[in-house]
């Protein structure tokens, strides 16, 4: 029986050179490393955790740029509510003043309960997306708006790193300190004008206290925020060193072993020829 060793070696070595240079296509293709668990067991594992931790950062990211939206939001809109304060506590200290007449206080408590039904717009209906974020009614009760209970925010990728915010005992404040200012009379007289400075002034600290704590709020989620970044980036770079391909050492061992494919396939046509060589001989 005759058995061609070297057609056999030749074709072995042409089999592995083919399953080499497949392999390293594909990496090349796909710009992995590791494209099934048969390419690295412990690296797909620890590649899959890490690409898990680097998605929920992103999505975190995301849920911090909103969070800190609503808070800017709310606290624009307590903004506001301070420049109307103001106004009405110029309006005070000046109709508690006798120089002015009947027909002045008139024309004062006029624009004060204007900017009145300004503060009652602003705290009803300031919104962030479609929900409201104050007190989300006319009446000022709690339950309206989002800011009138605790709110959680997602800021990490693991289940601790969490945010709960608490503005609804401020918010009651200012609430409760808006609504003195609408009580009627105000105006009638220099001492009851006078009697309104005190509550403007309470409403002007209780705003202060909110924004505030909505200042303290933002300002942390920006530290977050850059602390999040920093450990994604440095995520996903270990997660590229375990999963990505290298592209010149692929490229090197594509070619080689297209070399090793082709000189394999020409060694086993030899090998063949030398087969039909001794039956020739034969003959």
């Amino acid at each position: 029986m005759f058995t061609n060793s070297a057609a056999m070696s030749s074709t072995n070595s042409m089999n592995r050179a083919n399953s080499a240079l497949s392999t390293a296509m594909e990496r090349l293709g796909t710009g992995k490393r590791i494209n099934s668990a048969a390419d690295d067991a412990a690296g797909l594992q620890i590649a899959t955790r890490l690409d898990g931790q680097a998605r929920g950062m992103g999505v975190a990211q995301n849920n911090i740029s909103k969070a800190t939206a609503l808070m800017q939001t709310a606290e624009g809109a307590f903004d506001e509510v301070n420049n109307i304060l103001f106004r009405m506590k110029d309006l005070a200290t000046q109709a508690a003043d006798d120089t002015n007449n009947a027909d002045d206080r008139t024309a004062m408590k006029s624009e004060f309960d204007a900017l009145n039904a300004e503060l009652s717009n602003i705290m009803t209906n300031t919104s962030y997306g479609t929900e409201k974020l104050l007190t989300g009614n006319a009446s000022g009760a709690s339950g309206g708006g989002k800011l009138t209970s605790e709110m959680q925010f997602q800021i990490g990728a693991s289940k601790d790193e969490t945010l709960k915010v608490d503005l609804s005992t401020s918010l009651t404040s200012v609430s409760t300190d808006l609504k003195a200012l609408t009580v009627s009379g105000g105006f009638a007289d220099a001492a009851s004008a006078n009697g309104l400075l005190d509550k403007v002034t309470d409403a002007l600290g209780s705003v202060g206290k909110i924004r505030s704590d909505l200042g303290a709020n933002i300002n942390r989620l920006g530290h977050t925020a850059a602390n999040l970044a920093n450990m994604k980036d440095n995520t996903e770079l270990n997660l590229g060193t375990i999963r990505d391909a290298d592209f010149a050492e692929e490229g090197s061992k594509m070619s080689r072993q297209n070399m090793l494919m082709q000189s394999s396939q020409m060694m086993l046509k030899q090998a063949n020829g030398m087969g039909q060589m001794v039956l020739g001989m034969l003959g």
